[in-house]
């Protein structure tokens, strides 16, 4: 399919007979006067009344316990850069689909103006102020597609003063994926993350975030080289900014060419084709490879495998091992959400990562290789969803239309809201629970 065919498909979808991709359906019957009357005057007044006396029946008498927020100012839309908020809105609408396709859970997508500095970049503060006034009608912020450095202020902020979970997927749904695939890729390899050396080109929104999220599953910050496009992040430069500074180096080395020898990790957030096969060749042995860019990676990975990389993956969904945030935003929500939970924390984080990584070398029962087989008919050909429970390296993470992904996610991370004490509803039986979960999918 060429380059115009495909725009024109993607053109097509996106207009069809309606606009957009998302609608809003009532959830209750309106077909008659006394439908209406109930729906509306005077009968809404009676839940209002009971909210008012009790604010805590706004989660019995509304939809607000099931409905996210998907907030944008569209200054950093995924391979498009700073487009604004109108020309993000497609995504924010694709972001909830996914959202009630995999999880059923109800998003609203909210594209933000007027949050700019004068060189129309995220004024912190503006979007601050815009998105904490939402906290009434929402169960969770998914921010998305926010420059940084003005994200981390945002997160950080909106997390501080809101009693409802806000979660920059861009950042921390890429590092639980990852971090997945990393927890699988070592024990294939057999080495230990505390003691592999990790090069990370992109020190961004991405980069930074995974960074730190290795950091609480046992790297060590001694073992990690970060680098932008100016090379290595190191103590003698100038122009860091706050969130970049923790990992700056002490260190003689300058690029991406030298930092990335003898590394047994590499990550990339960043640009097409910044990292060739002598690279490659020039690592650890036994070398993990996922290189991210969008849509054309650093290196792609049959190259990546060919130069003496172990494992290799990319964001591309036509290559083994695909970094997909899908695998993990529907799932940590669905369990947030379930327990009520003031806050997505750490723990919730590593809770959904190492729930993946159990799936991925789980045995694979019939009814979901048959969904699997259908949604991946190539790899059913190869023969991958038919291989012994066990570490997979063309799997390291499972697919995306894995039917247990998202019941088995959110499992783990109610859980780790419970343990931890954020979560406002205590589950008792979480085997029940994630059955109910699965049940509820099905249907929808």
């Amino acid at each position: 399919m060429t380059a115009e065919e495909t725009k024109k498909m993607a053109l097509d979808y996106h207009a069809g007979v309606q606009p957009g991709k998302i609608t809003i359906n009532s959830s209750k019957p309106c077909e008659t006067a006394d439908d209406l009357s109930l729906a509306y005057t005077p009968g809404v007044a009676q839940p209002c009344l009971e909210i008012k006396n009790t604010p805590e029946n706004v989660w019995r008498y509304t939809s607000r316990g099931n409905l996210i927020a998907v907030v944008s100012d569209g200054t950093a839309v995924l391979g498009l850069g700073n487009i604004g908020p109108e020309a993000g809105l497609p995504v924010m609408e694709g972001k909830a689909v996914l959202f009630k396709h995999f999880a059923d859970i109800d998003a609203v997508p909210l594209c933000l103006g007027k949050v700019f500095n004068d060189e129309n970049r995220t004024d912190a503060a503006k979007l601050i102020q815009a998105v904490e006034h939402l906290e009434p009608t929402f169960a969770g912020i998914n921010l998305e597609d926010i420059a940084a450095p003005a994200c981390f202020e945002v997160e950080r902020t909106l997390k501080q003063r809101m009693n409802i979970p806000v979660f920059h997927d861009d950042q921390h749904g890429t590092a639980i994926i990852s971090l997945a695939a990393i927890i699988n890729g070592l024990k294939f390899i057999n080495k230990k993350i505390e003691d592999c050396r990790f090069v990370v080109n992109g020190a961004g929104a991405a980069g930074l975030a995974c960074s730190r999220f290795y950091l609480s599953a046992g790297a060590k910050l001694e073992n990690m080289i970060l680098c932008d496009r100016k090379g290595v992040l190191h103590t003698g430069r100038t122009n860091l900014s706050e969130a970049q500074k923790m990992f700056a180096r002490d260190t003689p080395l300058r690029t991406l060419e030298e930092a990335i020898k003898g590394a047994d990790i590499f990550l990339g957030f960043s640009a097409p084709d910044c990292v060739s096969a002598d690279m490659v060749k020039s690592m650890n042995r036994d070398a993990i490879v996922f290189a991210m860019a969008n849509p054309t990676p650093e290196i792609f990975p049959d190259v990546a495998i060919a130069a003496g990389a172990a494992l290799a993956g990319t964001g591309r969904s036509d290559f083994p091992n695909q970094i997909n945030n899908v695998l993990g935003f529907p799932g940590v929500f669905r369990g947030a959400l379930d327990v009520r939970a003031k806050d997505i924390n750490e723990e919730m984080k590593l809770a959904a990562s190492m729930a993946l990584a159990e799936l991925a070398v789980a045995e694979i029962p019939e009814d979901v290789k048959n969904v699997l087989k259908k949604a991946y008919p190539e790899d059913a050909e190869k023969g991958l969803f038919d291989t012994p429970a066990g570490i997979r390296p063309d799997m390291l993470i499972p697919k995306p239309f894995d039917p247990r992904v998202v019941p088995h996610v959110a499992r783990k991370v109610a859980e780790a809201a419970v343990r931890t004490g954020v979560a406002q509803i205590i589950i008792d039986d979480f085997d029940a629970y994630e059955a109910e979960v699965t049940a509820r999918l099905k249907k929808h």
